[in-house]
C-alpha cells in the first residue's frame, strides 16, 4: 500500500488556502537566504510590493524574471531610457516608472556594496550578527511591521543611494530571507526554522 504525502500542519494565518501562497510559505520564507542573485532578486520584489499585496507580486515574479534579466544585477545597472521604455509598456509587471528606476538605481548600489564588502550577504547579514533572529510570536497579529533593525538597515541602503527601502519594506526583505524567523509558534515551519 503506498504511502499517504506528507501534509504539513497549521501554517501561519497568511498562507491561506491560495496554493502559490503555501508554497512560499513552506518552501521560501524564512529560510535564510545567502545566495547573492536570491538576495538581490528579493530586495527588488521586496520594493516592487510596496502599496501593494505580496501575493500581486508573487504571481507575477516570473514575469518579473524574465523582464529583468533573471535579476541579473550587473545588466540591470546598465540599462537604459529604451529599456525603460520597453518595461513600461510590460503589462506583465507593475508598470511604475519610479519602481522601475529604483530597480535599476537597486542594482548599481548593490554591485557597489559586493565591491565594497566581498558580498550584499557580507553586508546585509552583518544587522542581525550573520544570525536569523528568533521569534516567537504566537498570533501574526503580534508580528511587527518594522523593527529598530530594519529601521538601522533602511536608514544605512538610503544612506548608500538604495530606493524603495523603507523600514516595513526592509523588515519584509528580513523575513523573506530568514534574517528573522517570524512564523508563529503554531507553525510547523517555526520550529524547522529554529
Amino acid at each position: 500500500m503506498p504511502s499517504s504525502p506528507q501534509i504539513p500542519g497549521v501554517r501561519c494565518v497568511w498562507a491561506g488556502n491560495n496554493e502559490l501562497y503555501q508554497a512560499y510559505h513552506d518552501k521560501e520564507w524564512g529560510v535564510p537566504q545567502h545566495d547573492e542573485h536570491a538576495l538581490f532578486e528579493l530586495l527588488i520584489l521586496e520594493g516592487a510590493q510596496a502599496g501593494l499585496s505580496w501575493i500581486t507580486i508573487l504571481k507575477k515574479r516570473e514575469a518579473y524574471r524574465e523582464a529583468f534579466d533573471n535579476f541579473d544585477a550587473a545588466r540591470i545597472a546598465g540599462y537604459d531610457e529604451r529599456k525603460m521604455q520597453s518595461l513600461l509598456q510590460n503589462s506583465a509587471i507593475v508598470r511604475n516608472r519610479l519602481k522601475l528606476q529604483s530597480t535599476v538605481i537597486n542594482a548599481q548600489k548593490f554591485l557597489a556594496v559586493q565591491n565594497e564588502f566581498g558580498s550584499f550577504d557580507a553586508f546585509i547579514w552583518h544587522f542581525v550578527g550573520g544570525r536569523p533572529l528568533q521569534n516567537n510570536w504566537r498570533t501574526f497579529a503580534e508580528v511587527p511591521a518594522s523593527t529598530a533593525t530594519s529601521d538601522a538597515m533602511s536608514r544605512e541602503l538610503k544612506s548608500r543611494g538604495f530606493k524603495f527601502v523603507g523600514s516595513t519594506i526592509c523588515y519584509a526583505f528580513m523575513q523573506a530571507t530568514g534574517m528573522v524567523n517570524d512564523h508563529t509558534t503554531d507553525c510547523f515551519r517555526h520550529s524547522q526554522l529554529k
